[in-house]
């Protein structure tokens, strides 16, 4: 779990730095069509039979699609943000599950867990500090992000119970693919460096690997005892982005995760009371 973190901090890390020569568009179909080639090597219908067979097409349209608008969103994002920045809104993501898990799945939250994703975004707006005209732009992309990412989990644990880990992994990234490469003649594209194709390979290394990674994590321990890990996120993304980028996070951003962190980390443990009381 801490591995696959790492990845998907390095993944950021990465289209920031590429952000800074191309448009983040094509940032974006890069990641995902690296991702695809790297995840076809390995998992594809010859290697694995069945493969694209899938009983709830159009739930793994609608996930692909959110993954793809998530990672959209947080590339513009991190035009403007720091990597902290941005991973201290995105801490947001578990609260905003906890509020659509009612409406989707039918798991209600009670008055002290509303209470604690109300808390939650207090952080969210430490850290963003909106003005006299509202929440910078950059905000609001990386909260849009968190919102598309909040579908694509509760999505994920939907289609778990009716596809194959492998199935859902290879339809992961093609909504990437397939709405993006269309729009190439019209895009605004650079060439890029040979330096430039070794990052973008890397950063579809970093996106295939970290969810192979997550896969085997949650084969390997329950769902609740991995979800404090993602918080460890955070020191990557201020390690990476101090050593990388020469960014420090001011207090503000600090206190607003340490709010959106401590969150989540007490609907985590209510869920885990919740589960006791119900055994």
């Amino acid at each position: 779990m801490t591995c696959a973190l790492a990845c998907f901090a390095a993944l950021d890390a990465s289209a920031k730095w590429l952000n800074r020569s191309i448009d983040p568009m094509q940032t974006v179909w890069l990641r995902y069509v690296m991702s695809v080639v790297i995840v076809s090597l390995f998992i594809n219908p010859l290697t694995t039979p069945g493969l694209l067979k899938t009983k709830r097409p159009l739930l793994q349209a609608i996930r692909s699609l959110m993954l793809f608008l998530s990672t959209a969103f947080n590339f513009v994002a991190l035009q403007k943000l720091q990597l902290a920045e941005t991973m201290s809104i995105m801490f947001a993501n578990p609260l905003v599950v906890a509020l659509m898990a009612g409406p989707l799945l039918g798991e209600w939250i009670g008055p002290r867990r509303l209470a604690a994703v109300g808390v939650g975004f207090i952080g969210v707006l430490i850290v963003a500090r909106p003005g006299l005209n509202g929440l910078p732009a950059a905000a609001w992309w990386s909260a849009a992000g968190v919102v598309a990412y909040a579908i694509y989990q509760i999505l994920t644990r939907t289609l778990a119970a009716h596809d194959s880990s492998q199935t859902t992994m290879f339809y992961s990234g093609l909504a990437g693919v397939v709405l993006l490469t269309p729009a190439l003649p019209v895009m605004s594209w650079t060439s890029l460096s040979m330096g430039g194709w070794a990052l973008a390979a890397l950063m579809g290394f970093f996106g295939a690997f970290g969810h192979w990674l997550l896969i085997l994590a949650h084969r390997r321990a329950p769902a609740p005892i991995l979800a404090p890990f993602i918080y460890s996120q955070i020191l990557w993304m201020v390690a990476l982005g101090y050593f990388i980028f020469g960014d420090v996070p001011d207090r503000y951003t600090l206190i607003g995760a340490g709010v959106v962190i401590a969150s989540g980390l007490y609907l985590l443990y209510r869920e885990r009371v919740r589960g006791v009381d119900l055994a």
